[in-house]
């Protein structure tokens, strides 16, 4: 069946969204975490005491909703929020043992979900995508970049 909307990058990016989701909550369905919460998870363990504006930032989410992903992860005591020794309204974030010792047991579920993804694809292919996927995206964070200092 013809679909028009294969010939759009934005549906085509949409759908291995979808598909991306799939695989890596099938892959790691039994720890019952998310994608997002995986990547905030990831980046606080990059970069220990990271306020959560900051967070939002590296991993692209909206500042808005990035409290409810960390109270979650806070509820399931893999982060805490711990206070800020210079200004006491921001509160940083650190992931806890257990959060440490999840987010080490599922890495390598992710990581086979991040290969499902790319399967269909030479390995030439692989590296070719992801380039090119990272440009798109390092286009538009310059142009975010822009607009904020325009504003």
């Amino acid at each position: 069946m013809n679909n028009p909307l294969d010939a759009l990058p934005g549906h085509l990016i949409r759908r291995v969204q979808q598909i991306a989701v799939a695989h890596f909550l099938d892959e790691t369905g039994d720890a019952g975490i998310t994608p997002v919460q995986y990547g905030a998870m990831a980046a606080v363990k990059a970069n220990p005491e990271i306020d959560q504006r900051s967070l939002a930032t590296l991993i692209a989410f909206d500042t808005s909703t990035i409290g409810g992903v960390v109270d979650r992860l806070e509820a399931r005591g893999w982060m805490q929020r711990n206070a800020s020794p210079t200004d006491r309204r921001v509160r940083l974030l650190t992931l806890t043992r257990e959060g440490e010792q999840t987010l080490q047991r599922v890495r390598p579920a992710m990581q086979r979900a991040q290969g499902r993804i790319l399967a269909p694809l030479s390995e030439r292919e692989q590296a070719t995508l992801l380039k090119l996927l990272g440009k798109i995206v390092a286009a538009d964070c310059v142009l975010e970049a822009a607009q904020d200092a325009a504003s």
